[in-house]
């Protein structure tokens, strides 16, 4: 095993208005009607959109993970999935998947955490 060590980045918040809000969403079922992920090769994306069930007061730290994938077992299993053009209200999931990959179908759980809009607080300009 090689020495790597990986830096993460802790972010801070301010006060006890933390907000936790989690989904799940289907990606897509392209075998069904032999969509891109089942019937194409080389490089597919597949963007959903997510909205937050109330908007964070500063941009959250969003994760993604696979929760179901349904592939070809005769090729191989390449896929990378994120979390992208996080926002106040929402996100979108990005599913990619490259080569002679074929995914039937594939599904993401999703928790988005970080400050809240405390209700005493006003914008008043």
């Amino acid at each position: 095993m090689t020495g790597l060590c990986v830096q993460g980045v802790m972010k801070r918040l301010r006060n006890h208005f933390i907000g936790i809000d989690q989904g799940e969403a289907a990606l897509f079922s392209d075998f069904e009607d032999n969509g891109p992920m089942w019937s194409k090769t080389g490089p597919r994306v597949c963007h959903v959109p997510v909205v937050f069930s109330a908007p964070f007061k500063a941009l959250p730290t969003v994760h993604v993970s696979l929760s179901m994938w349904d592939i070809d077992t005769g090729t191989n299993a390449r896929m990378d999935i994120k979390g992208e053009a996080v926002s106040l209200t929402g996100f979108d999931i990005v599913f990619r998947t490259w080569g002679d990959t074929r995914v039937a179908r594939a599904r993401a759980s999703w928790m988005a955490f970080g400050e809240l809009r405390d209700t005493d607080e006003w914008d008043l300009y």
